[in-house]
């Protein structure tokens, strides 16, 4: 099967998020790296933040090499106190944060006999309750400046159903609900969020679905059949949805749930 991979362009000679602030969590590889350095390459200055902190200073160094300046720092999205420093200290460093990114996130397969309790109680943690903590230590800061872009990432399974995937569908409609209620209660603020809703996006976050369909030449199979535009997404092509969501050119657009999935859930 081909793998359409369109060209991210490198940094831009119009700069849509020119003298903005954004912090991105799971940003050390996937989806979240690919809209971190989007955002870089496009005027932001971007805190890059992972689990793994050597990931996360990985993109920042081929940033670098671009010409890019950002910044980055490990960060456990699960340590309620450590996202609230880290929102703090992007606050402290630049003054501000116009955009916020959750995008850390969880996958385990199983119908409801195979997923065991603690597998539901992490997809909880990192599928929703970790979005509410970074977005609730976010808010007053972009209250104050007068508005803000809150990015969080859920899945076209948060607007569907997966066979046998209970726990991320279940946990990825809940965070759907989640920025909806959120938009509402802060549209007044002009504080806009949305949630992401990739695809089948060829990244390693889809060992659970590899898993479950018997190995990677089953789910590319399953790819090619079922989706309409017959192909893998690419982290590029979910990057731009990012952008447009951080930048001005969203700016009258908040509780959507921004489906990036290649006709799927048609």
């Amino acid at each position: 099967m081909t793998i359409v991979q369109p060209t991210t362009a490198q940094v831009s000679t119009f700069p849509m998020l020119k003298g903005k602030v954004a912090l991105v969590t799971g940003a050390g590889s996937g989806i979240g790296r690919a809209g971190a350095i989007a955002m870089a390459r496009h005027g932001a200055q971007v805190v890059v933040t992972d689990l793994d902190a050597d990931r996360a200073a990985k993109v920042v160094k081929d940033l670098q090499l671009e010409g890019v300046h950002a910044t980055s720092a490990g960060l456990d999205v699960t340590d309620d106190a450590a996202v609230a420093n880290a929102v703090a200290q992007v606050v402290d460093t630049h003054g501000r944060i116009d955009v916020l990114h959750s995008h850390a996130g969880y996958q385990v397969e199983g119908n409801l006999e195979q997923v065991p309790v603690e597998g539901m109680d992490m997809s909880w943690r990192l599928n929703v309750r970790s979005h509410f903590i970074a977005a609730r230590a976010t808010v007053g800061h972009m209250r104050m400046r007068g508005g803000g872009s809150i990015i969080i990432t859920a899945s076209n399974s948060g607007v569907q159903y997966d066979r046998e995937m209970i726990a991320y569908a279940t946990t990825k409609h809940a965070v759907v609900a989640m920025t909806r209620q959120m938009a509402a209660d802060y549209a007044g603020d002009k504080i806009r969020f949305n949630a992401l809703c990739p695809g089948f996006i060829d990244t390693p976050f889809n060992a659970g679905f590899e898993k479950q369909m018997g190995g990677r030449d089953k789910l590319e199979h399953y790819v090619a059949q079922t989706i309409p535009m017959g192909r893998w997404g690419s982290t590029d092509e979910v990057a731009s949805s990012i952008l447009f969501l951080a930048s001005d050119m969203s700016t009258f657009m908040t509780g959507h749930a921004l489906v990036i999935d290649g006709g799927e859930c048609i």
